[in-house]
This record gives structure tokens, C-alpha cells and sequence, in this order.
């Protein structure tokens, strides 16, 4: 048996050494005349451990190793790694590791494992299966198990999936497109780019199925410019898959015609938001339309659209497979599956972490993520990107579920969480959303464009302690007026960070006079 190395060609991995260990491990293999096979899989996300190196053996399964570092390869030779052996950086099982032993993988199940451009190695770990279900269905029943699963948006607003498709199924027309948001730009989100890179084909057979369950025949991937090893990764396995048959005239052989291609955006924030997203795909600059139409009528091109994230879509296969009781038995209130939570920020063990909603943040906080990396006290969290309120250690019994959030007048977005010690200035956190708003608005409504910009003077007055509570009055309304008139959420959220940093760290925004702080 030909050994098999497995060593991340994930972009998390890469930023932590996984090309400078592959070279070492290539060498090492060379100067010792060992035969052994290199597999370039994806992250599992348990990014603390990264590059995360595993041998597949005869008699123990895989087992891993990590974090590994250059200067470690020679020893874990030395040590045998090849058959299993006991190194400083063994891991063991790496389904058997703390982080990844407790998580619930659905969407995930192949990421990490699997050879990420290789259609067997998909096949052979339940790929397919759901693609091959609908094919012999009728759309109308597709949609109908994807509604019953419960499935919503998981790109941030959280629509239900399958009215959406339901919308543009009854929509007469010529032409019905698919569009995969990729645009994946909040901060501490990465799963979208986790499936990208790890295990493309679930996204193209999410895909496949929308178009088979809508009447679309064509599909287009958005990525941002920002994830070029996602864009490669994609192109590649679109060109496998059409090559297998999985896209074509002749999905799987049956009548269904669907085809794919992957489109890069520009750069802007704001075409994360799907029309600005459609006129970007358009070749126009991205700006926000008013709605009515809605994309599931007049979306890309003048057609009838489904817009979905990736995590919805690379979502469907599973439920298309097992089926929407299964599914929908994961989960809390409206809010069912799973969600791919991802820890970032100051913290100890920063990754993905997919497990069924209803988990309190307090449990995802200090037991998951371990607190934060300095080992001072968690002062604040914000959840869903950076329109996402920073939530206190008061709130963290809240569970990991859409309504529970607005109900704390927060959001669950993307579901990324960051982390910030007690050294983190609100003012300043607050201060950043304004001007992340003023740098990143399209421009076409005045409540984002102008009020952005106004709140980045009113909050730096506050913080030079000039008329304290005039400023504090005045960035409130500020923040009415943007939450209830901007056209889209850009502008519409970015009260959400300001207004939950000014309530609940008020002591932040009353900063001590510049004179009294000179005497």
C-alpha cells in the first residue's frame, strides 16, 4: 500500500505555512526514496491546528498531526508519521479531536476529508445522491421537500430557500438563471470560501438541483476578487463536472439542461447585497436596486432569478438526499439545520464550527472557542459581519437562532463571530461600522451615503469630548434615520454595531475630557 498524505490546500492553511510543509514533505520523501502519494484536501477548520497534516494507514485510519512546521518534517519521519507513529504534533483521529468530534457536519461532512477536485473521491463519501433523487422528481416536489426542511438563507437574512424557488418556479418566462452569491465579504466569514476551496462539487450539485427545481438553465458563481485559490478551485471542478455529465443538455442523463460559470467581482462590499450583485454581473457598476421587482421575477438580464449564498446551496444536496424530516429534525424554532458558526477574532481556537442552531454564545465563547487568545476577560462579541452587533457578556445566554438575536436587536448574518478582549475601545468599534459604511456605500441612497459620513464626525466630537451628550442625541437619530431610510442593509444595519457598542458600553462613549486627561 502507497502511503497518502493529506496536506491542506486551503487558503487558511496556506497563509499558515501548508506549501512551505508540502515541499518539505515532497523533499523528504525524495532524499529517503519513500513512494507516497500527496493529496491536496481541503481545511476540516479547526484553523488552531493548521497546516493540519494526516496519513491515511493500514490499520489505525487516518491520523493527524499539526500544527506542522517545516522544521518538523524530518522528525516526524524519524518518528514514523508515515504508519501512525508518536510525534510531539500527533493528533491522533482527527474525526476524534475535541473541536471536531462535537460538531454536527452536514454541509461540511466532506470538507477536509476528500480530495476537493476529484469526482470518486466526492461520489464515494454520498455525493450525488440527492442530485440523482431529483432528477427523477417532479420541480414542484423539490421545491416542496426543500420548503418542509425549513431551510432559510443562510447569506444573512435568512429567507426562507424554498419560497424563493417557489417564487420563480410559478414565473413564466423564456429564461430563469441561478446565481450563487459567493461574495463572501464579512469580517470573520469564511465558509463560504471553506466549501469553495474543500468541496466544490456539493456547491455545483446544489446548484444543478435549484435550476432542475426552478426551470433555470443557467448558473453563475459570484466569488470575490479577494478568494483567487476559491475562483481556481471552482473553475476547475465546473470543468470536471460538465465533463462528467453532472451539467450539460442532459443532467445525469435525464432531460434537465443546466450549465455553470464562475464570474470574479471588483472588490465592493456592496455586491454582497444581490441586486448590486446583478448589476455587477451585468457589467454594470454594482448598485443597489429598488425593489419591487423582486430578482425572483425580474433578476439577472430582465429574468426571473434565484439568488442564494453558497451555505444555502452546497445545504440542498443533504436534504435532497435524506430528506426535509431529517433535515428539519436539527435545530430550534424557525430556525432549522445546522449553521456553520465561524470563531474568529481574539480567540484561543479560531475555526469552523457546523452544529445545529440553539447553542447559547456563551457556549460557542468560552467552551468552543476556549475565550480569547490573550487570556483576558471577553469583553465583547460581534456576531454577523462588521453591520453585526457587539453583544456583552450579559447576552451571551442567548441561543444561536435568527429570532432569539432580533430580539436582542442583533443578527446572526453569516454567522462569523468575533471576539474582542477587555483592551477593545466601543467608541472606536463603533467610530470603524460609520466608516466602513461611508467607504463601502454604493452611493445611490442619502442615508447611507451622507449619513455614514456625518457619523464619523459626530462620533470623533464625542471622543475629543466635545458636547458628550448632544453627540450621543445626535448619532441616535442618526442611526434611526439610516436603520429605517437606507435602500439596502448596508446602510440599514450599520446602526446595529453603533447603537448595541453606545448601549451597552456606555462608559466607552464618555471618554474623559483632553484637558482633564493633561492634569
Amino acid at each position: 500500500m502507497i502511503p497518502r498524505i493529506y496536506i491542506p490546500g486551503d487558503s487558511g492553511a496556506l497563509a499558515l505555512g501548508a506549501e512551505k510543509v508540502a515541499k518539505a514533505i515532497e523533499k523528504e520523501l525524495a532524499d529517503r526514496g519513500i513512494e507516497a502519494k500527496i493529496v491536496r484536501n481541503g481545511s476540516r477548520g479547526a484553523y488552531f491546528l493548521e497546516p493540519m497534516v494526516e496519513v491515511a494507514t493500514a490499520d489505525k485510519g487516518r491520523v493527524a498531526y499539526g500544527p506542522v512546521k517545516p522544521s518538523d518534517v524530518k522528525s516526524l519521519f524519524d518518528c514514523g508519521f508515515l504508519t501512525g507513529g508518536y510525534h510531539k504534533r500527533w493528533l491522533g483521529a482527527p474525526d476524534k479531536i475535541p473541536f471536531l468530534a462535537k460538531q454536527t457536519r452536514l454541509t461540511f461532512a466532506r470538507c477536509g476529508v476528500i480530495n476537493p477536485l476529484s469526482l470518486d473521491h466526492y461520489k464515494a463519501h454520498g455525493g450525488l445522491k440527492g442530485l440523482q433523487n431529483a432528477v427523477a422528481m417532479a420541480p414542484a416536489d423539490i421545491v416542496k421537500q426543500v420548503t418542509e426542511s425549513g431551510l432559510r438563507g443562510r447569506g444573512g437574512a435568512g429567507f426562507p430557500t424554498g419560497i424563493k424557488w417557489k417564487t420563480v418556479l410559478e414565473t413564466t418566462a423564456d429564461r430563469k438563471y441561478i446565481v450563487c452569491n459567493a461574495d463572501e465579504g464579512d469580517s470573520g466569514t469564511f465558509a463560504d470560501r471553506m466549501i469553495m476551496e474543500g468541496d466544490p462539487f456539493v456547491l455545483i450539485e446544489g446548484m444543478a438541483i435549484a435550476g432542475i427545481a426552478t426551470g433555470a438553465t443557467k448558473g453563475f458563481i459570484y466569488i470575490r476578487s479577494e478568494y483567487p485559490h476559491a475562483v481556481a478551485v471552482m473553475r476547475k471542478a465546473v470543468e470536471i463536472a460538465r465533463g462528467a455529465g453532472l451539467l450539460g443538455l442532459n443532467v445525469l442523463g435525464s432531460p434537465n439542461a443546466f450549465d455553470m460559470e464562475v464570474r470574479v467581482g471588483a472588490g465592493a462590499y456592496v455586491c454582497g447585497e444581490e441586486t448590486s450583485l446583478l448589476d455587477s454581473l451585468e457589467g454594470k457598476r454594482g448598485q443597489v436596486r429598488a425593489k419591487p421587482p423582486l430578482p425572483a421575477h425580474k433578476g439577472l438580464f430582465g429574468k426571473p432569478t434565484v439568488i442564494n449564498n453558497v451555505i444555502s446551496l452546497a445545504s440542498v444536496p443533504i436534504i435532497m438526499d435524506k430528506g426535509a424530516a431529517f433535515y428539519k429534525d436539527f435545530g430550534m424554532g424557525r430556525s432549522r439545520g445546522t449553521i456553520p458558526i465561524q470563531i474568529a477574532g481574539n480567540v484561543k481556537y479560531p475555526g469552523l464550527y457546523e452544529a445545529a442552531f440553539g447553542m447559547t454564545l456563551g457556549e460557542i465563547v468560552d467552551d468552543i472557542g476556549g475565550g480569547t487568545a490573550t487570556g483576558r476577560p471577553v469583553k465583547a462579541v460581534q456576531v454577523g459581519g462588521p453591520l453585526g452587533a457587539y453583544f456583552p457578556r450579559a447576552l451571551f445566554d442567548t441561543p444561536f437562532d435568527y429570532e432569539a438575536f432580533a430580539a436582542k436587536d442583533g443578527l446572526i448574518g453569516h454567522a462569523g463571530i468575533v471576539v474582542f478582549d477587555d483592551t477593545a475601545d466601543m467608541l472606536k468599534q463603533a467610530r470603524f461600522a460609520m466608516e466602513f459604511c461611508s467607504i463601502e456605500s454604493c452611493g445611490k441612497c442619502t442615508p447611507c451615503r451622507i449619513g455614514s459620513t456625518r457619523g464619523v464626525e459626530v462620533l470623533d466630537r464625542l471622543a475629543q469630548s466635545i458636547e458628550p451628550e448632544k453627540q450621543i442625541a445626535l448619532v441616535t437619530d442618526l442611526c434611526n434615520t439610516m436603520k429605517f431610510g437606507s435602500l439596502c442593509a448596508l446602510g440599514g444595519f450599520t446602526p446595529y454595531p453603533v447603537m448595541s457598542a453606545l448601549n451597552h458600553f456606555p462608559e466607552d462613549f464618555r471618554p474623559t475630557p483632553v484637558a482633564e486627561a493633561a492634569e
